[in-house]
């Protein structure tokens, strides 16, 4: 049977709406923050903001650090972290916040350790501000039952998500001044660290792009 004209403009018209979303669906993959490159008891800032980092469009109060394990040539007295070797932590507890501008949604989660009990609080609106879209209470975890990495006191990790509605656009971390350390904050997740299994758009479009390149030449050859 021949591909006919009227087969091959329907074929592409589909395959262009799957395209559209898949990217879309890989446009919406949960986001995973791990601090690596961040350097030792550096600002993490405008890291993924535009800065050296992957621009996520992410930016952090003043008073947020990223540190590096003793055990990798850092200062960091922590064990067993989830993605080595660097975390993140605020030496302010008044100005504990982490803005994502542009909004995301389903869910916010994260690995921590803690000497001190502390809430993390997501919003509808930068710096903290807008509606409460959901909240975490954190236990005081940082030595149970640790394992593994002989070195650091905070050697207990513990993942923490709260799923919700809306779109939310600024966590709060207030109330965890140099007590309590972050690592591979994500999201658009319930579940830290995932960054789920969808493929990346660039090479969506490169499949894409093949495809067509395909049916254009079968239309020729008819």
């Amino acid at each position: 049977m021949k591909f006919n004209k009227k087969n091959l403009a329907t074929g592409i018209g589909l395959m262009a709406a799957g395209l559209s979303m898949l990217l879309s669906a890989a446009q919406a993959a949960p986001i995973v923050l791990n601090f690596e490159g961040v350097g030792n008891n550096n600002p993490v800032g405008n890291f993924y903001n535009g800065g050296s980092g992957t621009n996520y469009g992410a930016s952090f109060s003043p008073a947020t650090l990223a540190i590096v394990d003793a055990d990798a040539g850092g200062g960091g007295n922590f064990a067993n972290e989830p993605s080595p070797n660097t975390v993140m932590f605020f030496l302010d507890a008044n100005n504990a916040i982490l803005n994502f501008a542009a909004g995301f949604d389903t869910g916010f989660s994260f690995f921590y350790t803690s000497s001190t009990p502390a809430t993390v609080n997501v919003y509808d609106n930068v710096n903290g501000t807008g509606n409460l879209l959901g909240s975490l209470n954190l236990t005081a975890q940082f030595t149970d039952n640790c394992s593994g990495d002989p070195s650091g006191t905070f050697c207990n990790w513990t993942a923490a998500g709260v799923g919700f509605s809306g779109i939310a656009k600024s966590i709060n971390f207030g109330g965890t001044a140099n007590q309590t350390a972050f690592d591979d904050i994500t999201f658009g997740s319930v579940t830290a660290g995932d960054v789920g299994n969808v493929p990346e758009p660039t090479s969506l479009l490169l499949s894409g792009a093949a495809l067509l390149a395909l049916l254009a030449t079968r239309r020729r050859k008819l």
